[in-house]
This record gives C-alpha cells, sequence and structure tokens, in this order.
C-alpha cells in the first residue's frame, strides 16, 4: 500500500509545482516559448543562407525580416477587411442596441427585472470610456513590449543554436549524446512541422471560407473567412467558433434562416475536407497526440497562461511526447498522451483517409 501511495503522490506533487513554476513564471517562459517555437521554423533558412556564405548576423537578420514581412502581410489583409466592416459599424450598433433592449425588455415582462437592475448585475457601470481606453493602453504597451522580446529571443535562439545544442549535449554522457541528437532533433523537427502545416492549413482554409461564405452571400466575406482561419491555431473549437461569429454577425445585418443554414452547410462541408482530405496530405502523422491529451493541453494552458498558452499546448506536448518515447521512465507517459492505434476500418471515408495518408 506504501509503494502505491508513492507512486501515486510523488508524480502528482511534480505535476502540482510544474503547473505552480509555469504559472509564476509565465511573464518570462511565454515569450521564450513563444520564440523557441518560431525560431525552429526558420533554421532550415538560416543554415541555408550560411552555406550561401552570407554572414550569421545577416542570416539571422533575414529570418526576422521574412517573419515581419508575413505578420505584416496578414495585419495589412485583417485592417483592409476592418477598414470595410468599419463602415456599417454604425448600423451594427443599432441593431445590436435594438436586440439589446429587446432583450432587456423580455426579461423585464417575464421576471421583473428593470433595466437598471440588469444594467448593474452586468457591471456596466464599470465600464466608462475612460476605463476602456486605459485599459487598452495598458493592453497595447504590454503586447508590444512582447512582441520585441520575442523577436530578440528568435534572435539569440537562431544566433546560438548551436551553442545552445552543445551545451545541451554536454550535460548527458558520451553513450548517450547519440539518442540526445536524435531526440533534439526530432524535437525541432516536429516543431517545424506543426507550424508549416498549421500555415499551409489556414492558407487552404482562407480559400475554401472565402469562396463558401461568397457563395452563399456573407457580407464581407473575406474578413470571416480570415477569421475562421486564424482561429485554426485552436484545434476543435477554433472554425467553430469563427463560423458561430459569423453567423451572428449575418444574423445581425438580418441575414434570414436560408443564410443561417447555408453558412452552417459551408462549415460541414469543409470540416469533412479539412478532416478527410487536406489534415492527411499537409499535417500528417507529425504531431501525434489525440484528442483527449489534446483537449486536455488546451484547457491547462489557457489556465496556465491565458491565450497564448492556447497555441502553445499542442507543440509543446508534442515536444514532450518526444522526451517520453526516448527516456525509459517516461514511455508510459508517451503512450497515454500518444495516438491510440485503431484497427482500420473498412468503409468508404476510412480508405479514402488512408489512401491520402500514404500518398502524402
Amino acid at each position: 500500500m506504501t509503494i502505491v501511495s508513492k507512486a501515486v503522490v510523488q508524480p502528482l506533487f511534480l505535476l502540482f509545482l510544474v503547473v505552480a513554476a509555469l504559472y509564476f513564471t509565465q511573464g518570462f517562459l511565454i515569450p521564450l516559448c513563444i520564440a523557441g517555437i518560431l525560431a525552429t521554423l526558420f533554421i532550415p533558412l538560416c543554415k541555408w543562407l550560411e552555406k550561401k556564405k552570407v554572414p550569421k548576423v545577416l542570416a539571422v537578420f533575414s529570418c526576422l525580416l521574412v517573419l515581419l514581412v508575413v505578420i505584416a502581410g496578414v495585419g495589412a489583409l485583417l485592417s483592409w477587411q476592418i477598414n470595410e466592416l468599419t463602415n456599417e459599424f454604425s448600423l451594427l450598433s443599432e441593431k445590436i442596441i435594438g436586440i439589446f433592449s429587446r432583450i432587456q425588455r423580455y426579461i423585464f415582462t417575464n421576471f421583473g427585472i428593470t433595466p437598471q437592475k440588469q444594467s448593474e448585475l452586468l457591471g456596466k457601470e464599470e465600464l466608462s470610456i475612460t476605463g476602456v481606453v486605459q485599459v487598452l493602453a495598458g493592453s497595447f504597451a504590454s503586447i508590444l513590449t512582447n512582441f520585441i522580446l520575442v523577436l530578440a529571443y528568435i534572435f539569440l535562439f537562431l544566433y546560438f543554436r548551436s551553442h545552445i545544442r552543445s551545451f545541451i549535449l554536454k550535460l548527458i554522457p558520451s553513450a548517450q549524446q547519440t539518442e540526445m541528437k536524435k531526440m533534439l532533433s526530432s524535437i525541432t523537427n516536429v516543431s517545424q512541422q506543426y507550424l508549416l502545416g498549421l500555415t499551409k492549413m489556414i492558407v487552404c482554409l482562407w480559400i475554401m471560407y472565402g469562396i463558401g461564405f461568397s457563395l452563399v452571400g456573407v457580407k464581407n466575406a473575406l474578413f470571416f473567412a480570415i477569421l475562421c482561419g486564424l482561429l485554426e491555431i485552436v484545434p476543435f473549437i477554433g472554425n467553430l467558433t469563427g463560423t458561430t461569429l459569423t453567423i451572428l454577425v449575418a444574423v445581425v445585418k438580418g441575414a434570414g434562416l436560408p443564410m443561417v443554414v447555408s453558412i452552417i452547410g459551408v462549415y460541414m462541408l469543409i470540416q469533412l475536407i479539412q478532416e478527410w482530405i487536406l489534415s492527411p496530405i499537409i499535417l500528417g502523422p507529425q504531431v501525434k497526440i489525440n484528442a483527449f491529451t489534446t483537449i486536455i493541453a488546451l484547457v491547462l494552458g489557457e489556465l496556465i497562461w491565458g491565450i497564448a498558452g492556447i497555441f502553445l499546448a499542442i507543440p509543446l506536448i508534442g515536444m514532450f511526447k518526444i522526451v517520453c518515447d526516448h527516456i525509459e521512465a517516461l514511455k508510459p507517459y508517451g503512450f497515454l498522451i500518444g495516438e491510440i492505434e485503431n484497427k482500420r476500418g473498412s468503409g468508404l471515408l476510412q480508405k479514402l483517409k488512408d489512401k491520402f495518408s500514404h500518398s502524402h
């Protein structure tokens, strides 16, 4: 009984310490982890530039420049669409206020709660314009500071990558260094493949949602297509959230039931294409994490690190699985995290999925 208790209590205590450490050091670790994962994406480009006799500093700066150009391009695209959307902002505001007023009247009629009391319950008295401006200014300053910090970390990771790798290998006995090199290579590869696959998937979703929303007559279809694609960074619920927002805005603009059903149909069709065609081709079996672990990782990531934790959860848990697979004592945890090997089904969809997986 004592042995069982120790076997259960010690891992739980260690997990508690790790979670506490992650929570209290999030201000330091979040930019560092984001930079580390993004840096792996630019390692091939950096190596290629260095082979072309480009000085190492210039090669690293070139990688940062590529990243900034991509971010600026996406930002410009979003700004263009948001500007078009803000042209209808006054109309949307009037309709939202009208809907809110009808809801307030319904609550007052059926439950006897006055509009003033409803506002108090919602805490609206605390929402002053000055307070909102202060919150937005503070958030913008924090985001800008962290963004600059991430860029600095990316530069340092790329420039000192060989030095960091040599340091890690020096911590390991000579007999185990070959295995450690394989593990480091696998960790770098899974991060690269995840980011590349995610980028390709987002672009494909932009195209499909853009075409689908345009065909069914959604106004500002490109904006909502970009939104649904970007939310792909949150597995399972990202696209659903984007589609729900599209439906809500369409309803506020006066869309009827046929439009709502059409938007839902576009979402379901794209999800089918994504799951059975795009995922096997683009993502492949790079991050071999089962759905149960994925959901838990996303929930814990959000609880510990907020929105940044949602973005980092999948690549970090994928890296952790690789570590577990290379350390004998941790292999049971790698098995728990990994995909479940089901017997292949005989249905048509399963055969199609297997065909695309093999072709990839």
